[in-house]
């Protein structure tokens, strides 16, 4: 079920000693999402998420002085345990959002007892990759990770 890589992905990939299920859930589950999502000190202010194919989700992230920050998305793909697909090019009712920046391709594969848990993140354009890359994507998301394998630890 791997995903072909694409010039403009952005990918973390680590092997995390966790059920597929449980790491899913952690996706799937607004509570739990919200443990985890945005490296701290930032915050989840909500989450609101349908997971089903066409569903929407709507996270505020919120930073250290209060600022909020909506992303809006609708999932494209959803296979329980396995695989999450959403983009921000659509939010819910697959209304066209005002700027498109990307698409995450969320996998979850048993691999000996473990869960080979890949991210990738693909993006419109070489810029707009570049652009996520700068903001610190291999940084935000790692850390996030961190925080994902912590929270899944006990589960």
């Amino acid at each position: 079920m791997s995903v072909q890589p694409h010039l403009h992905d952005l990918v973390l990939s680590r092997l995390i000693n966790a059920p597929a299920a449980t790491l899913y859930r952690c996706w799937t589950e607004p509570a739990l999402l919200s443990q985890w999502f945005v490296p701290r000190p930032w915050t989840i202010a909500s989450a609101d998420i349908d997971v089903r194919v066409g569903g929407g989700s709507q996270i505020v992230m919120c930073d250290p002085q209060g600022n909020e920050y909506p992303n809006a998305g609708v999932y494209l793909e959803v296979v329980p345990d396995r695989m999450l697909v959403f983009t921000d090019a659509y939010t819910a009712g697959w209304v066209p959002s005002t700027k498109p920046f990307m698409t995450a391709i969320i996998e979850f594969e048993p691999d000996g007892g473990q869960t080979r848990y890949t991210a990738t993140v693909r993006h419109w354009s070489e810029e707009t990759r570049k652009q996520h890359e700068a903001m610190g994507f291999h940084t935000g998301w790692g850390l996030a990770t961190d925080q994902l394998v912590a929270l899944a630890a006990t589960l």
